[in-house]
């Protein structure tokens, strides 16, 4: 905040040299906020005072809404300067926030070279490890001395992505080895990179899923990952911070899924009411829709209720209770799911652990809700028409939707995966629509199988 007031008092008094200075002691992800703070009219003055590859890397840090602000304010040889000094994968991240005609008028600015890798990644699909790699990396061939090796780092290193992992190919450009600066800088100059380099190479393919991409850099404690085509040619590398912003993003997803809401890449204020309106009612009107069984199931089964009016007070805690529990298998599923933790292949071993939780479970809620009934609501209370029998009906309904809605929540997602859907749609809302109506049919069926209604 202090450095948002300072930015702004130098701006009122028109001390550009000063914020100049300022600028230049802040990292360009501050930059960046602090450019958000600032009246737009100002935008474009305040970051034609950054030199440009602090320049370059602030606008990688900006919205797409101030990036489309300062590129409508660029000159073409400012246009051109700050594309220049941007990594492939950050222009094509920028180019697919952009409507055609500002996307045209960057193109025509870039070198063939850069078109041509900025068109390959864009046909990519947009979940592939394709589609989030770069082309900029540094390769080098196993004949090379360590002291030409270092040589080529230091020539074409400015330019590329990440210089500490460095990739060796043959004169097919097939993916051999890899190799880090630190093997090199440890090794004898006279050394071969063939001789240091490692060929138990871990690698993703084009077409690859970018969240099965990221969690391999979880998994293996990866800075780079390096990328094939079908014939095992290295055309690009994803870096740690790709991967960190894809499974932000995947996360961020499946919470809106979970919650029934259509995910939207927008910051909430920044999407309109009638977007926000047309993510959330499809899910609504699902499960509106779907609510009408539980309807049904309570019409169908009036004449009990009637008969046995205790019924009703407990058809909530049922539902509630029966939701809850699968909720909680579900999202511990969906997590190991996305974790890579649980495979199709383990349906069978989470089955039967969810089952033993379950009886865990139901035995403990169950004994603690017939022991509340009993000295609660029939000795204390009295409440009409409950006894001990209408205690158990309710206890043993408990029981059984707890134990059924582990078995529930942790097997839909598990086949929503194994046939390519998005395991987080079986969560919350919809695995509780789900266990409402088979709460209801267990209560109603119990109910008139003991109580003879």
């Amino acid at each position: 905040m202090e450095d948002l007031e300072l930015l702004t008092e130098l701006l009122t008094d028109k001390k550009y040299s000063q914020v100049r200075t300022f600028l230049l002691s802040q990292n360009a992800i501050d930059i960046a906020y602090l450019l958000t703070e600032i009246p737009p009219e100002k935008l474009l003055l305040v970051f034609r005072l950054l030199p440009k590859e602090l320049a370059a890397e602030v606008f990688v840090e900006m919205d797409s809404d101030q990036q489309m602000l300062l590129i409508k304010g660029f000159n073409d040889t400012e246009l051109h300067a700050v594309f220049n000094e941007l990594f492939v994968d950050d222009t094509v991240d920028i180019i697919e926030e952009m409507p055609a005609n500002v996307v045209k008028r960057i193109l025509a600015g870039t070198d063939a070279e850069t078109r041509k890798s900025i068109n390959e990644i864009l046909n990519y699909p947009d979940d592939s490890a394709g589609s989030i790699m770069t082309v900029e990396f540094v390769h080098l061939k196993p004949a090379m001395t360590i002291h030409q090796a270092l040589s080529v780092i230091k020539k074409t290193g400015v330019d590329k992505e990440t210089i500490y992992t460095c990739y060796v190919t043959d004169p097919n450009r097939h993916l051999i080895g890899v190799v880090t600066v630190k093997d090199m800088l440890l090794s004898e100059e006279n050394a071969t990179i063939g001789d240091i380099m490692e060929e138990n190479i871990i690698h993703a393919h084009t077409l690859d899923d970018r969240e099965e991409v990221a969690n391999l850099f979880r998994e293996y404690g990866l800075m780079a990952l390096p990328v094939v085509d079908n014939e095992d040619r290295l055309v690009g590398i994803v870096t740690y911070d790709d991967a960190i912003d894809v499974l932000v993003e995947e996360s961020d997803e499946d919470a809106q899924v979970m919650a029934a809401i259509t995910p939207s890449a927008k910051p909430y204020l920044k999407t309109g009411v009638f977007d926000i309106w047309k993510n959330r009612i499809p899910w609504l009107l699902i499960m509106m829709l779907s609510a009408t069984f539980t309807g049904m199931i309570i019409s169908g089964f009036e004449s009990a209720l009637a008969a046995q009016v205790a019924l009703t007070a407990f058809i909530p805690m049922l539902m509630s209770t029966g939701g809850n529990t699968g909720s909680q298998s579900s999202t511990t599923v969906i997590r190991g799911l996305s974790m890579g933790e649980v495979e199709f292949s383990d349906i069978f071993r989470v089955i039967w652990k969810e089952i033993r939780v379950g009886v865990l479970c139901a035995v403990t809620l169950a004994g603690a809700n017939f022991i509340k009934i009993w000295l609660f609501d029939i000795l204390l209370l009295k409440t009409e028409g409950l006894t001990l029998w209408v205690d158990a009906v309710v206890c043993i309904t408990l029981a059984l939707t707890v134990i059924t809605a582990k078995l529930v929540g942790c097997t839909l997602p598990i086949l929503a995966k194994k046939i390519k859907l998005d395991p987080a749609v079986m969560a919350a809302p919809f695995i509780t629509t789900i266990l409402d109506a088979v709460s209801l049919l267990i209560y109603f069926a119990l109910a008139s199988a003991i109580l003879d209604l």
